[in-house]
């Protein structure tokens, strides 16, 4: 238990795929006037150096945002968010990656809010240090399953409630859809975004089974596969499962989410999905 350490992955396609997503859910958001609070239930050390002993054990990096790193010709959407990358990159050179409560920081107003979970006695260190002197940050040493379900419904009445979570639990899945059921009992009105790997063919009808039986509804389907299943490729696709997505999201993930399957595809079997799992 906790030995996962996101540095191993930091930067690779699904990466990409969620950050992408993240990306544009708060952009849409942060439109209006009235103060938003962000959760982020596994919210990591918030910054990866991509030349750590970590990040170059599997340079997963080179699969994802380093291919994207010179491009132009990128889709609004993704576009934004490798902006966001290159902000943060002195210089041409890519030397480091943002975990998700940095993008937040870098979008959300004065008067919103982060409330960022992470357990990992190492990864919640550095989470701090990185943000001790944002006073819209908040950070705390739960296991963010739980505690999110604490912190709402947030006083602002509008929020994002994103979920990274590692999956090396047995049940995880079950967990991460029952925590997000229990979460949108309280908060109904509230965005939430669920990241998963898919590992074989059974994962994605399994996760839409789950979420069928919560009868949540509004929920939109995005998924990304780079490359065929085989008994040596590990994680070969993810998915991000949204409640109440924003209205400009299907279209902008229609342009995105075809752009990332060819630019970061590893075969010709790399895929894409933008669809309706549950409406009104």
């Amino acid at each position: 238990m906790l030995s996962y350490r996101h540095a191993y992955h930091a930067g690779n396609f699904a990466d990409v795929m969620k950050h992408v997503v993240l990306t544009a859910i708060l952009r849409y958001l942060a439109k209006k006037d009235a103060a938003l609070c962000y959760v982020d239930t596994h919210a990591g050390a918030g910054m990866y150096k991509l030349d750590s002993t970590y990040a170059r054990k599997n340079a997963e990096h080179n699969e994802g945002i380093a291919r994207l790193w010179q491009a132009t010709d990128a889709p609004a959407p993704v576009a934004d968010y490798l902006g966001l990358v290159r902000r943060l990159n002195i210089g041409s050179e890519l030397k480091l990656y943002p975990g998700s409560p940095w993008f937040a920081a870098q979008i959300l107003r004065p008067a919103d809010r982060m409330m960022l979970c992470e357990l990992h006695g190492s990864d919640i260190s550095l989470l701090e240090t990185q943000f001790a002197t944002d006073r819209r940050a908040h950070c705390y040493q739960e296991n963010g399953y739980q505690f999110a379900q604490s912190l709402l419904p947030p006083r602002e009445r509008r929020g994002l409630i994103f979920m990274d979570p590692s999956y090396e639990l047995r049940g995880e899945y079950e967990t991460a859809v029952s925590s997000i059921a229990a979460m949108h009992r309280r908060f109904a009105t509230g965005v939430y975004a669920l990241w998963y790997p898919v590992l074989n063919e059974h994962q994605p009808g399994t996760i839409e089974k789950l979420f069928a039986e919560t009868g949540v509804r509004k929920v939109l389907h995005l998924a990304l596969r780079v490359a065929a299943r085989s008994p040596q490729s590990g994680m070969y696709g993810c998915g991000v499962i949204v409640i109440n997505p924003p209205w400009t999201l299907r279209e902008e993930m229609s342009l995105a989410l075809p752009w990332l399957a060819e630019a970061l595809a590893l075969d010709a079997s790399a895929s894409f999905l933008v669809e309706q799992w549950a409406d009104e």
